[in-house]
């Protein structure tokens, strides 16, 4: 069983429903009555427990307070819905859960890196942060519509459809919701909203940068790796990682696309931090990307970028070999800083003068068409039509030249993969029109909204890599999605953390005064497209190996022919080389759940599904 933790209700047939798993349990959080209430699985967190009266809370993960600042804030608490303050004061990334009374409150983190997943069995609701878990202990089966999902769009989706579980009545708990039990019955209430964008750029820089300072100050006295790219994002994080940590190692890997400048900017903050040891890893001492296809399995869901699996497992165990088991990462930075541009129609309404700026520069950078700008700019929609629109054009061609603009409530548009079949197409669209009727937007100002899709569409990943760290004994640490550094970047104005005129804008003015002149003001990005086609070619005969009695095609889901023709078939771009990848993600989750359910199927459970 995966390493986690599970959460009971106070009752006799929720302690024995989990009776399978508390053999295996590290340490265990009891409510009074002795039963337990948290159970740890596997590599355990830190975990902090503090009891104020009728109120006993458990923090676990990184959360940088002592108990005494924990009771103080516990000694506020009156009733489940007080536990919003305290949460909002409370700094890193971590799951609270909370008992007041007869009440139990359970939540994740604000980006989705920390989730919550509940199910029902015997008249109980059990909770846990890892969807596979619960499906151990309850026996529940795949679903098959989400399944197929999976390998008709891919594993980079927009919530609501990107947060679902793969598990047959396995249900995620949104980030900016949490989940109460009381007496057997289980209620998910929306207990976050973003902050108004209120604040402009300089006033948004200052409060950025006294997140950031203090997050990593949180992290102070620790022995730290921390990746030194080059780029801004994770430069940053080494500059402020550097007065706090007791040893620092930064760590890159060499390029290998001549045209990638990462190098030039790497080397220059390198030697502005001469307490740091420095390691630079060169591409021939790494697994090739594509590497190895299939062998990485997480078992909760498909492993979204399987290109780097054998990489990034090469490299942490590496980090853990020199001693190395907290590692910063700058993952999070392109997500937040990264201007998404569904701003734009409303900054028309207010400020045209500033939107038509703005437009005629994005137009200029981007070559965006203008009768396709000015149809967004006009006719941006709403959330529900984008999610309508992406199921009507679900099969269309993938155009690689296409350079409409996204004005609108969505993302890149979501394409059907060339290899999947009829079935699993059909099975998609139908899960995409249910979206339609089902989704709420995540903000009232639709860049707002965008930016948190942007977000929680991608952490998934991050998610997944800080698994497989976990696995080598490697803490990967991700601090611009802690959920302070989150709310201080949203509480800027969407157009001036957006604007085109500066790279990263918002990061940049951040970070004046700490970082190097010429890192702070770097303009472009590394480039890695190339590497991963090399990959794809050099691998394809071990890639079509996995695909040679595949479990995909079993189910109906793949068309092996059609895969063969798009692995030798000549591209533009790298959507055929994403849409592969995901597949080798799929191909390796269901045989490995394969084999986990047939695990799971002699225990019975209330409602399970049968062995797929």
């Amino acid at each position: 069983m995966a390493s986690g933790f599970v959460v009971l209700p106070d009752t006799d047939t929720a302690e024995g429903a989990a009776a399978p798993v508390v053999p295996r349990a590290g340490e265990v959080v009891r409510y009074r009555s002795g039963r337990p209430w948290v159970i740890q699985l596997g590599a355990p967190e830190p975990v902090l427990r503090v009891t104020a009266g009728r109120v006993a809370v458990v923090v676990i993960g990184f959360c940088p307070v002592t108990t005494v600042r924990l009771e103080a804030l516990a000694g506020r608490v009156r009733s489940v819905q007080d536990i919003d303050e305290m949460a909002r004061r409370l700094p890193g990334s971590f799951h609270l859960v909370a008992s007041v009374g007869n009440e139990v409150r359970v939540q994740g983190s604000l980006s989705g890196l920390r989730k919550v997943f509940h199910t029902r069995v015997a008249g109980d609701v059990l909770v846990a942060d890892r969807a596979d878990v619960l499906a151990e202990i309850t026996g529940r089966g795949v679903d098959e519509q989400a399944l197929a999902v999976r390998v008709v769009c891919g594993g980079v989706l927009p919530p609501p459809l990107g947060e679902q579980s793969m598990w047959r009545d396995v249900c995620p708990v949104p980030p900016d919701h949490c989940l109460v039990l009381d007496r057997g019955r289980a209620r998910v209430v929306r207990w976050w909203t973003p902050p108004a964008p209120a604040l402009s750029l300089p006033e948004g820089a200052a409060v950025v940068r006294e997140a950031l300072t203090d997050a990593l100050r949180g992290r102070q006295g620790r022995r730290m790796s921390a990746d030194l790219s080059g780029g801004l994002d994770s430069t940053s994080l080494c500059f402020l990682a550097a007065p706090h940590a007791s040893e620092l190692l930064t760590f890159r890997v060499a390029e290998a696309e001549a045209g990638n400048d990462d190098a030039v900017f790497a080397a220059h903050a390198a030697r502005r931090l001469p307490g740091a040891e420095h390691l630079v890893v060169a591409q021939e001492d790494l697994p090739e990307l594509f590497a190895e296809p299939g062998l990485t399995c997480d078992t909760e869901q498909p492993v979204i970028f399987s290109r780097t699996d054998a990489r990034m497992r090469h490299i942490s165990r590496m980090l853990a070999q020199r001693g190395h088991h907290w590692h910063l990462s700058g993952y999070g930075g392109d997500e937040l800083f990264l201007p998404s541009h569904g701003y734009l129609h409303r900054l028309a309404l207010r400020h045209p003068v500033t939107a038509l700026r703005y437009i005629r520069a994005f137009r200029s950078l981007a070559r965006w068409p203008l009768g396709a700008t000015l149809a967004g700019l006009a006719f941006p929609g709403t959330v529900h039509s984008w999610w309508r629109t992406q199921a009507r054009r679900l099969t269309e061609p993938s155009d690689a030249d296409d350079r409409r603009p996204v004005l609108g409530w969505g993302m890149d548009p979501i394409r059907a993969s060339e290899s999947a079949t009829a079935l699993a197409v059909e099975a998609a669209r139908t899960a995409l029109l249910r979206t339609a009727d089902e989704v709420v937007p995540l903000a009232d100002d639709p860049g707002q909204h965008q930016a948190l899709l942007v977000l929680r569409s991608s952490v998934a990943d991050y998610r997944q890599l800080a698994g497989m760290f976990a696995d080598s004994g490697v803490h990967l640490d991700l601090p611009y999605l802690d959920d302070r550094v989150v709310e201080a970047v949203l509480s800027v104005r969407v157009h001036e953390r957006g604007t085109p005129w500066r790279y990263k804008a918002l990061l940049s003015e951040a970070m004046r005064g700490i970082l190097p002149e010429t890192v702070r003001n770097r303009a472009t990005k590394g480039e890695f497209s190339a590497e991963a086609r090399d990959g794809l070619r050099t691998h394809r005969g071990a890639v079509l190996a996995l695909f040679a009695d595949s479990a995909l095609a079993e189910r109906g889901l793949l068309d092996v022919d059609a895969l063969h023709r798009q692995l030798h078939a000549p591209r533009a771009d790298i959507t055929a080389t994403a849409h592969v990848e995901n597949l080798i993600g799929c191909e390796a989750w269901l045989r490995a759940t394969r084999r986990f359910t047939e695990r799971t199927d002699s225990k019975g459970s209330d409602g399970a599904a049968a062995s797929p």
